[in-house]
């Protein structure tokens, strides 16, 4: 893996703050639009039998924004590995002392979308919070490199995942792959999202999903 791609980047508050969904866009200018009819934000956001994009098998997707101009959410369920936490850390930012500490600390990281996969996210319970922490509800998501190295201390969130990558679609998009039956929801679940054995958040997500009206 290109340790590059690894780098904590800190425009990931100023991403979050000053978002604008067409910027997210990961489809061709030819998807077939769908029509807005009401938010799918804080839901889970669930691939069908009917999913054709082989990257979205059985995944389930934290859906943090959706209006009329677009859509964006973290997967969840997408192992990549687990990698050393200095990795995920400006070396600028570190003494020699504390990049040696934190080689020895490896951590699972997941894979949150096809969009901008150089941006790292960790979505985490609600607990912890410091100046960049940005609330969704029964989640969180913190923008700095404090938050893993408090992990790395046993003093972050009591749960969180370390995210590569956001998933993204523009003005009807989501609304028209949901009308072809490629995606299902359900109500969010926290048990779901930190759910240690991967391969039942799918299972479980699916089990509690509904039609949207």
């Amino acid at each position: 893996m290109n340790k590059r791609i690894l780098i904590f980047s800190f425009i990931i508050l100023q991403f979050l703050s000053s978002f604008h969904v067409d910027s997210l866009t990961q489809a061709s200018e030819n998807y077939l639009k769908g029509r807005f009819y009401n938010s799918v934000k804080n839901h889970f956001l669930i691939a069908t039998k009917k999913m054709n994009d082989s990257r979205f098998k059985k995944t389930v997707i934290v859906i943090l924004e959706n209006d009329e101009d677009g859509a964006w959410g973290l997967v969840i369920n997408k192992p990549m590995g687990s990698i050393p936490l200095a990795l995920l850390i400006d070396s600028s930012i570190s003494t020699s002392e504390e990049r040696e500490a934190l080689y020895k600390v490896h951590i699972p990281i997941y894979w949150g979308g096809p969009v901008d996969t150089k941006k790292i996210f960790i979505l985490h319970s609600t607990e912890y919070q410091n100046e960049t922490t940005k609330s969704f509800g029964i989640i969180s998501i913190t923008a700095d490199s404090k938050i893993l190295i408090d992990i790395a201390e046993n003093k972050g969130p009591d749960k969180s995942l370390v995210i590569l990558g956001y998933s993204g679609w523009g003005n009807g998009q989501l609304e028209g792959e949901m009308e072809r039956d490629h995606w299902i929801l359900s109500d969010l679940d926290i048990d779901i999202i930190f759910e240690k054995e991967l391969n039942k958040k799918w299972p479980k997500a699916y089990k509690k999903s509904f039609i949207p009206l």
